[in-house]
């Protein structure tokens, strides 16, 4: 991305060095009923609109996981004053890890703080539901990132990152000093001597007393300050509380909700129906963990399981030994016996006892993490349970990952982490052939320098997705962004081998959208392709900067291609849905614009929207997509356009239950 271009607007000029904050100023007032909305250049100078007339629709497609936060809030705010509630459900989707739901935490993170601080009541009232988007890890993470600061996750981060990086040189410098040393002789050698006769006048057992004496007085001065800071945590966290009716609000509601789910899950426990058990003990802060230490969460919940009325020896008590003995309650009768129900792996692993862990059960995120430990610590065992995931004898978890998180594992892990990733990556496809495949579909993955880092990894994993879901004659095939793109059969072979030939393709390092165009029409007139054989659907998996390409100075690439395909007897444009990978205000489309699709981000999970059914999606149909599986209803003509492909990304049962409070 070119820092010093400019996108140049009707009436002005828009700086590219602070491109939000002047496209917010021009949209807020926009007019939506416009035929025209407001239009500018890509940072390629071709035509774009920098605004699809929608702010519901702008932020579904421009908020990405590498958007800024002060960006992400600027949409949110234009899209919330403009529909309220679909902004909400637009929140929700965005930490959606199941569905049609974009597994961006980080961004939802961003988006419920601001919620916080703007519709308290409405995050307070919807807490049940939105812990259903993501984990109820999720709830306490918010009211930890209230006390903490927003950026204290990143900045904790950088910490662990620095320490990281000062411990490799510590240890490299450490041993080319010594070997300095001994090389170096004293500059002044009776200096050197005296030291030692010094030395030689002391004992050893002397001087390793001394030394023991001050290694412990410099433990008990790291404990005292590791005490002081743990002191001032709860201090802030009390004074918040007790201060501040927002954050008491929400801190009560989640606490009310953990005490709720535990409750009845012990019941259930008791009653020996474990298949009713939540997942509320698992993400439940544990007693002194650093969320509890920082929120002092784990009092409230146990102070409504095990309420001062609910038993008589808690007559007479002070306040700090009843919170004393009900957060012993809570570790012993509620957590650790839930714990032992659910069998988590998290229990054995920490216990070292690694021949009891049970594989099928790790979470998708674990099993990628732990792989190489599961290897070194039950070598035999977890061979076994891989040999077995190959020969579809038992499952491997994948949900909760992102394809690209897959292939990085695939490509730079362990020879152990390839074939986790490899078994992952068959079952993330597996899932998604069950809901249908992809007809007369093609990729086009951008990998040009602004695509540079995550985004180019993502564009890379989605497109081989795309092309493995695709139906024959498609499958297995892409096509590239370059000078003169080309139709390219990925060779078959492992997970590796294919993401290394995808990138060893002729890309070009442009995007030039519409030489893509020009060469499936070539390919359309030669082989005197009729309409029903034509490609039906593209993905386009870019940043949508693409090169100049149009001979009107307003007229978008998509306008183009309708153009081109007319001219060369096609009705029918092959749809195209345009999906973001980068912070970018370039817009290829207006929000009804029929034939297209708008969508954004990192998560396989909008590729649902085109499965099933033929992903056959109308205006007047989105509003009755009510079902998880959002386009068992849709009905199988009409053609698609970026608002109701919107509409039914978050029309779900689950965003039907979110409601707006304030």
């Amino acid at each position: 991305m070119s820092e010093s271009n400019s996108l140049t607007v009707t009436g002005g000029e828009i700086s590219a060095s602070a491109p939000m904050d002047d496209l917010v100023t021009e949209t807020a007032d926009l007019n939506l009923d416009t035929p025209h909305p407001l239009m500018g250049f890509t940072e390629n100078d071709s035509a774009t609109f920098l605004s699809s007339g929608n702010p519901c629709l702008d932020f579904f497609f421009h908020v990405v996981p590498n958007t800024p936060p002060e960006y992400l809030v600027q949409r949110l705010k234009i899209s919330w004053d403009h529909d309220p509630l679909t902004t909400l459900k637009l929140i929700c989707n965005l930490r959606g890890v199941r569905g049609t739901g974009k597994s961006d935490k980080e961004g939802f993170y961003a988006a419920a703080l601001w919620m916080h601080q703007n519709h308290p009541r409405t995050l307070a009232c919807n807490l049940k539901v939105i812990a259903q988007f993501g984990y109820f890890k999720d709830l306490v993470e918010i009211l930890y990132r209230l006390l903490e600061g927003p950026e204290i996750r990143a900045e904790r981060k950088e910490v662990w990152r620095s320490s990281k990086k000062g411990k490799g040189r510590t240890r490299k410098y450490y041993f080319c000093a010594m070997k300095k040393k001994k090389k170096k002789k004293s500059d002044d050698p009776s200096e050197a001597d005296e030291k030692r006769l010094l030395r030689a006048r002391v004992p050893r057992e002397k001087r390793v007393a001394a030394n023991a004496v001050k290694v412990k007085e410099e433990m008990e001065k790291a404990r005292k300050l590791k005490h002081s800071k743990v002191l001032d945590m709860a201090k802030r966290a009390e004074e918040r509380y007790d201060q501040d009716a927002n954050y008491r609000f929400l801190h009560d509601n989640i606490s009310a909700l953990f005490a709720e789910l535990l409750k009845s899950d012990i019941q259930a426990l008791n009653s020996n129906e474990l298949n009713k058990i939540s997942l509320a003990a698992k993400w439940c802060p544990t007693i002194d963990s650093s969320y509890d230490k920082a929120t002092l969460i784990c009092k409230n919940i146990a102070k409504l399981l095990f309420p001062l009325e609910s038993s008589p020896e808690y007559n007479g008590m002070g306040e700090e030994q009843y919170a004393y003995m009900v957060r012993n309650r809570l570790r012993k009768e509620v957590l650790v016996p839930l714990h032992q129900a659910l069998k988590l792996p998290e229990v054995y692993m920490s216990a070292q006892q690694w021949e009891a862990v049970p594989y099928e059960r790790v979470a998708s995120v674990a099993m990628r993490n732990y792989s190489d430990i599961f290897l070194h610590r039950d070598n035999r065992r977890f061979r076994d349970y891989l040999e077995n995931v190959k020969a579809g004898n038992v499952k491997i978890t994948a949900g909760a990952l992102l394809p690209h998180e897959i292939i990085q594992k695939n490509s730079k892990g362990s020879s152990g982490a390839a074939i986790v990733s490899e078994l992952q990556w068959r079952r993330l496809v597996d899932d998604l052939l069950k809901k249908g495949k992809l007809t007369n579909c093609l990729a086009v993955s951008d990998v040009s320098g602004s695509m540079y880092g995550t985004p180019m990894e993502v564009s890379v994993a989605l497109g081989l997705l795309v092309s493995e879901l695709s139906e024959e004659p498609w499958k297995g095939h892409l096509i590239t962004f370059s000078e003169n793109p080309e139709l390219h059969l990925i060779q078959p072979g492992n997970l590796r081998s294919k993401t290394e030939f995808i990138r060893n393709m002729d890309w070009g390092g442009n995007t030039d959208f519409q030489r893509v165009f020009d060469r499936i029409l070539e390919v359309a007139v030669k082989g005197n392709l009729s309409e029903d054989k034509m490609i039906k659907r593209l993905f386009v998996f870019s940043d949508m900067e693409f090169d100049e390409a149009s001979v009107s100075p307003w007229e978008t690439d998509y306008m183009v291609i309708q153009r081109k395909f007319r001219e060369k007897g096609y009705k029918n444009v092959p749809e195209i849905v345009f999906w973001n990978l980068r912070d970018s205000s370039a817009t290829p489309v207006t929000a009804k614009e029929n034939g297209v699709a708008l969508v954004s981000g990192f998560s396989k999970n909008l590729l649902t929207l085109f499965l099933e059914e033929g992903g056959k999606i109308k205006p007047e149909d989105a509003s009755k997509l009510a079902s998880d599986d959002v386009n068992k209803e849709a009905s199988s003509g009409g053609e698609m356009n970026p608002e109701a492909t919107m509409e039914a990304a978050i029309a779900g049962n689950l965003y039907q239950k979110l409601v707006v409070y304030d």
